[in-house]
């Protein structure tokens, strides 16, 4: 869910005027979430598997396999992909947008520049739009860097995750386990 809103971000600081998609390269982004049980103990999570792409048309996706889920616990991992994301019958997550490609044809290497995207997330069975605010970077002229501007909350109630939450609780045996999740991202793409 937090991870889709990163991802649009991607979007659109991300096309190019050039004859080449841009590819996400994984190895060198991040998407992270934070969740806060007992009321004050917060923990940050991250997704180990991302894939992207945006076409010169400026069309981005992005897709997050949630049993890449990384929690730093295995037996919470497992957790989180059964009885969380019920990976089995909804295995990803998805974002898309449209970016208008002028906005990143301007853009010179080593310049920064920020943009609010619209941005479509396809979660458990739900979908949602939202606005993400980004921080673009052409780093060179084949490697674009996005990151989130400001921390995005993702209301699990959104995409029906409520459920699930309080499965987590139960059996963790919290008091509380909140659904207002901060996500944050850091995407590279590549010609």
């Amino acid at each position: 869910m937090f991870i889709r809103t990163l991802l649009g971000a991607a979007l659109l600081v991300s096309a190019p005027g050039a004859m080449a998609d841009w590819q996400l390269n994984a190895a060198n982004s991040n998407v992270s979430f934070i969740s806060v049980k007992k009321g004050d103990v917060a923990e940050v999570h991250k997704f180990k598997s991302l894939e992207g792409k945006l076409t010169e048309q400026g069309d981005f996706s992005l897709n997050i396999p949630l049993a890449s889920v990384d929690t730093g616990i295995e037996i919470r991992d497992e957790r989180m992909k059964s009885m969380l994301f019920e990976v089995e019958q909804f295995p990803s997550l998805t974002l898309s947008a449209k970016i208008e490609p002028s906005l990143v044809n301007a853009l010179k290497p080593g310049y920064i520049t920020k943009a609010e995207i619209p941005a479509t997330v396809e979660l458990h069975g739900k979908t949602d739009k939202l606005n993400v605010e980004v921080t673009v970077a052409r780093v060179s002229d084949k490697t674009l860097m996005v990151s989130s501007s400001t921390m995005l909350i993702v209301n699990a109630a959104n995409f029906g995750l409520t459920a699930g939450i309080e499965k987590l609780r139960e059996v963790a045996g919290l008091s509380a386990i909140s659904s207002a999740v901060p996500v944050s991202f850091v995407l590279t793409l590549e010609k």
